[in-house]
């Protein structure tokens, strides 16, 4: 009899540290469970225009990495930094959608990553954007078309519409369900929002 196979369903924002730190374990659970285990990651960003970013020299940026971000990072063995910049992610999420059309969210989504918070580069940015792409193998020109026309704007929106509709008001989130459950039945993962990244 074939096994039921778990779908774990992950809200991330590319500038939520913690959403980062979970990467890694969720790729293991993907690679290692692949045919039991299905990880779908969905877009979520905390501060949408108009909403202001936050001030990357200010306190409470200082004080979370301080308190959470950096000793998270060293219990996993990874190397973050407080990132000089704190850009909007829209066309960051944007730029995944369009990798996922084109069998690469994975590599392009643990590289935005890296790209912010191990080399500090401005994810907001459409060309730093484009480079990021390349680097893993993705059409540039394809993506800057997409990305000019809006074209993955909408799957984006309805990412963080049903986020709201499932109540998740932060970031990471994880909910957990059977293969044929519907998201409105799934369980959320306890732990997952032990430390988060809020959107008010």
């Amino acid at each position: 009899m074939k096994q039921t196979r778990v779908l774990i369903d992950v809200w991330s924002d590319y500038v939520c540290p913690f959403c980062y730190l979970a990467e890694p374990a969720l790729a293991r659970i993907a690679e290692e469970l692949a045919e039991q285990v299905e990880v779908k990651w969905h877009a979520f960003e905390l501060r949408p225009d108009p909403v202001p970013t936050l001030d990357p020299g200010g306190e409470y940026l200082r004080d979370i990495w301080t308190r959470a971000v950096y000793p998270m990072a060293e219990q996993r063995e990874m190397t973050l930094r407080l990132p000089p910049v704190q850009p909007r992610s829209r066309l960051a999420l944007e730029a995944a959608e369009f990798a996922r059309e084109q069998g690469t969210f994975n590599e392009m989504n643990r590289a935005i990553f890296r790209a912010f918070f191990e080399t500090g580069k401005g994810i907001g940015d459409r060309e730093m954007l484009l480079g990021i792409a390349r680097d893993v193998g993705i059409d540039g020109d394809g993506l800057l078309l997409a990305l000019e026309r809006g074209e993955y704007h909408q799957p984006v929106i309805a990412d963080e519409q049903l986020a709201h509709q499932l109540g998740l008001s932060g970031v990471p989130a994880m909910l957990l369900r059977r293969e044929g459950e519907l998201l409105e039945a799934a369980t959320e993962i306890v732990g997952a929002r032990r430390i988060t990244c809020f959107d008010a």
